[in-house]
C-alpha cells in the first residue's frame, strides 16, 4: 500500500486504488449542530460501492448469519474498503480528538447517524447469539436498550438459556448492550443503512483498533495520526498479505502479553489505590506494580514498531530460516557448481578457461550442473562455489546460506538475473561466517520482505545491483556487511540495525530512488547519564575554523572516537564533500558517535565494578566504519536518516 500524502488529521490514503474526491484536503467536520453525515453519498466525480442515498432501497448488501436457527439476514459491513473505514474514523468521528476524548467524539457521531428505535440486531456473545430489538440508545454509553424479539429466537451451545434466562440476564444489564455485540438485521428500505455503518465502525475499531491502555497515553498529540492510521493500515496489510504469516502472528501473541500484563497492572494499582496502610505488603505490591508497568512499555515500543512499515521487518521480526551449517563435506572435497539454463559447447569451453581449470582453481575440484541457482546454493557445504551463467532466473524460495561460500555471476550483473516471486520470505538469507556475492542482478517481485538479511558472519556484496520493494538491506546484530561497487534502488528504506554494532562497509555504492531514505541507521536511545557526545559533534560542525571545508566538521567529529574510525575520516580531509557523497559522512558521523557512546557507557560499567584500567583488547572492540565514495541520490526523504527507540 503506497503511503499517503496528509489531508485533514491524517493521511489521506489510496486504499485499493480508490482516491479521495477533490484535492485531498478534507476539513475536519462540524461539531456543534453538524448536519446528519452521510456516510454512503460520495462526490459527483467519485463512485461508491455502496452507491448513493438518492436511489430507492438499501446499498448495502446482505448475508445468512451462521448457526442452526433461522435469524433473519443482516447487513453485510465487515468487507469495507480500507478507504471507507479510513473516511469515516477521519471524517466523521474522531477527527482530531485526543485519546481521552475518543468516546465523547464517538458518542456525538453516533447521535447524528444512528436510528434510536426500531430495529433488530443479532445480539452476539460467546456462548449464544440471540435476536433483540431496539428500544433506544444511550450514546454516552454506546450502548442500545434492547428487547428481547418476538417469537424468542436463540442459539446456544447450552440448551438452558431458555427465554425466562435470557430475560433474567437482561435484566441483570439493565437491558443495556455494547453496540459492538450487536449485528443489525438486514432491511431492504434503506432506512437503516447507516446504523448498520455505524455500528460497524464502533465495533471494529474497538476489536482491532482501540487499545486498553489508549486513554492513559500522553494527551497532547492527535490520536487519529498516532495510533488509528498506522494500526488501520497495519490491519489491512496482514489481511491483504503484505505482511508475512510470522510476523502477523509475533504481533498477536505481543499484543495479547500486553494486554494480560495490562489487566494485571490495574488489579495491583487497584489494591494500593485501596489501602491507607504504608506496610510491607504495600510496598511489595508497588515493586511489582513498577515491574509490570516496565514490561508494559517494552511490549508497547515492540509493538509500535512492527505498526511503522518502515521499521516493522527490521525489529518486529528477528526469526530467519535458522538453517544449520553443514560443515565440510565427510570426504573433505569442495565443489564448483555451474548453473546454466542452457549449457552450450562455447560457454562451456569459456568457463573451463577462465573459471574451471586446474591453473585458476588451484586444486582438483568437482565440478556439479544445475539450471537454478536455488537448487545450487542449497546443494553447497562450506567451501564450495556457485558460477552463474548468463541468463534469467526465477526462483520461488529463499535463498540460506549457512556456510561459507562464494556466489560469482559469469559476467555482466545486468546479464545474470535472478528474480524472486511470491510473498512471505526474503529474498537472501546469510549466517555463514564468509559469504561472498559478486556480479549478481537480484530482482524482488511482489515482496513483503527484505532482499538481503545478514544475520551473523560476514558477507561481501561487490558488483551487484539489487532491485529492491520493501527494506532493502538489512544488518543483523554483530554481523558485518561489506558493500562495494553496488546498486542500490527501489527500497522503502536501507537499513543498518544497532542494538551491538555491526561491522559496516560501504564503498563506490549508487543508493537511489528509495522510498524513504537512502540508509536508515537504527539505534537505541542512550542513558541520559552518559555524557551527550553528540553536543560536541554539533558544536565542532557549527563552529568551523574554515568556512566551506569539511575538514572542520571532521575534526569535531574526531574527538573522543576509537582510532580506527578517526582514520576513516582522514579520506575526507582529502576530498569536497558534494551534495551526491554528502550522506558519506553523515554515516560515518552517526555510527562514530555511537561507538564513541558505547564505549563511554562500557567504562562508565567498568568503573563502577572498581576496574579503572580497562582491558585493551575490551576497549578496542568497536565498530569498524568504512563510508567511502557512495553516490546518493533521488531518494524520497535525504540521503540518511537515524531512527533512535
Amino acid at each position: 500500500m503506497a503511503e499517503p500524502g496528509r489531508a485533514g488529521s491524517g493521511g489521506a490514503p489510496p486504499g485499493d486504488g480508490q482516491t479521495p474526491p477533490g484535492d485531498g484536503q478534507t476539513p475536519p467536520p462540524e461539531r456543534a449542530g453538524a448536519a446528519k453525515p452521510d456516510l454512503l453519498r460520495e462526490d459527483d466525480d467519485s463512485c461508491s460501492d455502496y452507491g448513493s442515498r438518492d436511489k430507492p432501497g438499501t446499498a448495502l448488501g446482505r448475508t445468512v448469519p451462521d448457526g442452526n436457527v433461522l435469524f433473519p439476514d443482516i447487513f453485510h459491513t465487515e468487507h469495507l474498503l480500507f478507504y471507507e473505514r479510513f473516511k469515516a474514523y477521519q471524517d466523521y468521528i474522531l477527527a482530531d480528538c485526543k485519546a481521552s476524548e475518543v468516546k465523547e467524539f464517538t458518542a456525538e457521531y453516533l447521535e447524528k447517524v444512528l436510528e434510536p428505535s426500531g430495529w433488530q440486531a443479532i445480539w452476539r456473545t460467546n456462548v449464544f447469539d440471540v435476536l433483540v430489538e431496539v428500544v433506544d440508545v444511550e450514546y454516552s454509553a454506546l450502548k442500545a436498550v434492547v428487547q428481547l424479539s418476538e417469537p424468542f429466537l436463540c442459539d446456544s451451545r447450552d440448551s438452558t438459556f431458555t427465554l425466562e434466562c435470557m430475560q433474567e440476564l437482561l435484566e441483570l444489564k439493565e437491558r443495556q448492550l455494547p453496540l459492538q455485540e450487536l449485528w443489525v438485521v438486514y432491511d431492504e428500505s434503506g432506512e437503516f443503512d447507516q446504523t448498520a455503518l455505524a455500528v460497524e465502525h464502533v465495533r471494529f475499531f474497538y476489536q482491532c483498533i482501540w487499545r486498553t491502555w489508549d486513554e492513559e497515553e500522553e494527551d497532547d498529540f492527535d490520536y487519529f495520526v498516532r495510533c488509528v492510521e498506522p494500526r488501520l493500515r497495519l490491519h489491512y496489510d496482514i489481511i491483504e498479505h503484505r505482511v508475512p504469516s510470522g510476523l502477523a502472528a509475533d504481533y498477536q501473541n505481543l499484543l495479547s502479553q500486553c494486554e494480560e500484563l495490562y489487566r494485571k497492572f490495574i488489579d495491583v494499582r487497584n489494591s494500593i489505590s485501596s489501602s491507607d496502610s504504608d506496610s510491607e505488603e504495600e510496598n511489595v505490591s508497588m515493586v511489582e506494580g513498577l515491574k509490570l508497568y516496565e514490561k508494559i512499555e517494552h511490549l508497547k515500543q515492540k509493538l509500535k514498531l512492527i505498526e511503522n512499515p518502515l521499521l516493522r521487518y527490521v525489529f518486529g521480526y528477528q526469526k530467519h530460516s535458522g538453517s544449520q551449517a553443514k560443515g565440510l563435506r565427510p570426504t573433505g572435497t569442495k565443489v564448483i557448481h555451474v548453473v546454466s539454463s542452457v549449457m552450450v559447447a562455447s560457454l562451456l569451453q569459456s568457463l573451463l578457461r577462465d573459471k574451471l581449470c586446474p591453473e585458476s582453481c588451484g586444486e582438483e575440484l568437482e565440478i556439479q550442473f544445475h539450471n537454478d541457482p536455488l537448487t545450487a546454493v542449497n546443494a553447497c557445504y562450506e567451501g564450495d562455489s556457485v558460477i552463474i551463467c548468463p541468463g534469467r532466473y526465477v526462483v520461488d524460495g529463499m535463498f540460506c546460506i549457512a556456510d561459507s561460500v562464494e556466489l560469482e555471476g559469469y559476467g555482466l550483473p545486468d546479464d545474470i538475473v535472478i528474480e524472486k516471486r511470491g510473498k512471505g520470505d526474503n529474498f537472501v538469507d546469510c549466517t555463514g561466517a564468509n559469504i561472498k556475492i559478486s556480479s549478481l542482478k537480484l530482482v524482488q517481485h511482489d515482496a513483503v520482505e527484505g532482499i538481503l538479511n545478514v544475520h551473523h558472519g560476514k558477507t561481501t556484496l561487490e558488483n551487484c545491483v539489487l532491485q529492491c520493494e520493501t527494506t532493502g538491506v538489512t544488518v543483523r546484530t554483530s554481523a558485518e556487511l561489506v558493500m562495494k561497487k553496488s546498486d542500490l534502488y527501489g527500497a522503502k528504506n536501507f537499513l543498518d540495525e544497532h542494538y551491538d554494532i555491526p561491522k559496516i562497509t560501504m564503498v563506490n555504492n549508487m543508493i537511489h530512488n528509495n522510498e524513504g531514505y537512502g540508509v536508515v541507521l537504527v539505534r537505541p536511545a542512550m542513558p541520559s547519564d552518559v555524557k551527550d557526545t553528540s553536543a560536541e559533534i554539533t558544536k565542532g560542525n557549527t563552529e568551523p575554523t574554515q568556512s566551506g571545508d569539511g575538514t572542520a566538521r571532521v575534526e569535531g567529529l574526531r574527538q573522543g572516537l576509537p582510532e580506527c574510525i578517526t582514520d576513516e575520516l582522514e579520506l575526507y580531509e582529502q576530498a569536497e564533500i558534494s551534495e551526491q557523497t554528502e550522506g558519506n559522512y553523515e554515516i560515518a558521523n552517526e555510527l562514530g558517535a555511537t561507538s564513541a557512546k558505547k564505549s563511554q557507557m562500557l567504562k562508565k560499567r567498568l568503573s563502577e565494578l572498581g576496574i579503572t584500567e580497562a582491558d585493551e583488547n575490551l576497549m578496542s572492540q568497536e565498530m569498524f566504519v568504512s563510508i567511502v565514495g557512495n553516490q546518493f541520490k533521488w531518494n524520497g526523504k535525504g540521503s540518511f536518516g537515524t531512527f533512535i527507540f
